[in-house]
C-alpha cells in the first residue's frame, strides 16, 4: 500500500495534539477536523480504487455482504457469524475484508465521537484520547485497504 501523504500529516498533528492545552485546542481544532477530514477521504478514496481493482467475482460477494448487513440492519436483526453453508473461498475473503472493512468504520465513528463530545465538554483529556482513537481507525484503515489489495488482479 502506498503511503498516503495526507494520513502521515494527520497522524502527526494528532500526535503533537495530545499534547495540547485546552486553549491550544480551541485554536486549532478547525487544524485537526481538516487533517482529519482529508485523512478519511485519502483513505476512502484509495479504498475505493483498490476494489475496483477487484475481480469480478469478489466484488459481487462483497456487494451482496453489504446489501445483507443493511437489509438485516433494517430489520433489526444481527448477522450470525457462523452460517449454516461453508462459505466459498471468494465469499470467505469477502467477508474477511468486510469485517477488516466495519472494524476500521466503528473505530473511526468512535473517535469522531469522543471529539465531538471533547469539544462539548472542553475536555482536554477526552480530546487527547480522541486523538490517539483517530491514529487507531487510520491504522485499521490502512490494514483493510492491504486485505483489499491483496485481491487485486
Amino acid at each position: 500500500m502506498k503511503t498516503l501523504p495526507e494520513v502521515e500529516t494527520a497522524k502527526e498533528l494528532m500526535t503533537e495534539a495530545a499534547k495540547w492545552s485546552v486553549m491550544k485546542w480551541l485554536r486549532e481544532k478547525k487544524r485537526v477536523r481538516r487533517a482529519a477530514d482529508q485523512a478519511n477521504a485519502a483513505l476512502d478514496g484509495l479504498n475505493a480504487e483498490i476494489k475496483e481493482g477487484w475481480p469480478e467475482t469478489l466484488r459481487t460477494a462483497y456487494e451482496a455482504l453489504a446489501t445483507e448487513s443493511a437489509g438485516a440492519k433494517a430489520n433489526g436483526q444481527i448477522r450470525s457469524k457462523q452460517s449454516s453453508a461453508k462459505p466459498t473461498n471468494i465469499s470467505a475473503i469477502a467477508q474477511k475484508i468486510k469485517g477488516a472493512d466495519e472494524e476500521a468504520y466503528r473505530a473511526r465513528i468512535l473517535a469522531e465521537k469522543t471529539f465531538d463530545e471533547a469539544e462539548k465538554r472542553l475536555s482536554t483529556s477526552l480530546a487527547r484520547q480522541g486523538c490517539v482513537q483517530a491514529i487507531q481507525s487510520w491504522e485499521l484503515h490502512e490494514k483493510a485497504i492491504r486485505e483489499a489489495e491483496s485481491c487485486v488482479t
